[in-house]
């Protein structure tokens, strides 16, 4: 795969549509994630979000319209070797993991985009590389502890070292905070913002669907309502109060906190 300019999308979709059974899941998306990009995408259940996510980490082909990464089209380049390197990541991950795994090997699996240990060899540089991954998340001390004897929260933090396991080139988020509470995920909010800061250059798009949910450090915004893309640009010009209203289809004003964050409700 050729080298992309500083300036160039790390990940593009044009006019991308899928279909299942006849129905129409994506109908003619286009988005553009650039270097340092960190963007949500909101909308209702059943609004195409995790299938857009899904086909822009390249684990589902569309049926119609083309994805770029790096500027090469979906088709001219073998994606084996770039699909680990946009790092996936949902709230469902945590219960698809066998729960005596080790954190250490959690974080190696995901040298191969795999599930288990067990379908591939690793080296003691994997198994190093997965420790400083747990590191630069402060989860190094649960290393030899297994996944499931950990907190959500604690989970979340393993999860996220391992999306680092590959030098990613950007890293797609769906609904990560779906299996936590309140504490829970306001100290993922928290985490996503210290990650933007540590990882300036490495964008990300978030899934979710609550306002309350988007870090501060998030800079672009995308709507999707009954697979359509409503609206996309910068944060604050496309998540209005007139904006969310018409993709939720109830009044909703949205407004900024002292402490920066959006958050949405009916009046």
């Amino acid at each position: 795969m050729s080298e992309r300019t500083p300036s160039s999308p790390v990940i593009e979709t044009e006019n991308v549509s899928v279909i299942r059974e006849g129905r129409l899941i994506l109908d003619s998306v286009s988005l553009s994630v650039a270097p340092s990009d960190r963007w949500a995408i909101l909308g209702g259940n059943g609004c195409g979000k995790t299938t857009l996510l899904r086909i822009m980490s390249l684990y589902l082909h569309p049926s119609h319209g083309d994805i770029r990464v790096n500027g090469q089209s979906l088709g001219t380049f073998d994606i084996r070797p770039v699909r680990p390197r946009i790092a996936y990541m949902s709230a469902s991950l945590a219960t698809d993991l066998r729960s005596d795994l080790t954190a250490q090997d959690v974080v190696m699996t995901a040298r191969y985009g795999a599930l288990e240990t067990w379908w591939h060899e690793y080296t003691d540089a994997d198994r190093e590389k997965a420790l400083q991954c747990l590191e630069r998340m402060s989860v190094a001390h649960f290393a030899q502890r297994s996944i499931g004897s950990l907190s959500s929260g604690e989970q979340q933090r393993v999860l996220l070292g391992r999306v680092l396991m590959n030098d990613p080139i950007a890293v797609l988020l769906d609904e990560p905070s779906a299996r936590l509470d309140l504490g829970g995920r306001e100290r993922l909010v928290s985490l996503l913002n210290g990650f933007a800061h540590d990882n300036p250059e490495l964008p990300s798009v978030l899934v979710t669907h609550h306002v309350d949910e988007i870090p501060d450090s998030t800079t672009h915004c995308a709507l999707l309502k009954e697979g359509k893309l409503l609206a996309a640009g910068a944060l604050h010009n496309t998540l209005t109060s007139e904006s969310l209203s018409e993709c939720f289809d109830i009044e909703l004003r949205v407004e900024e906190r002292p402490n920066g964050r959006l958050g949405a409700y009916a009046p």
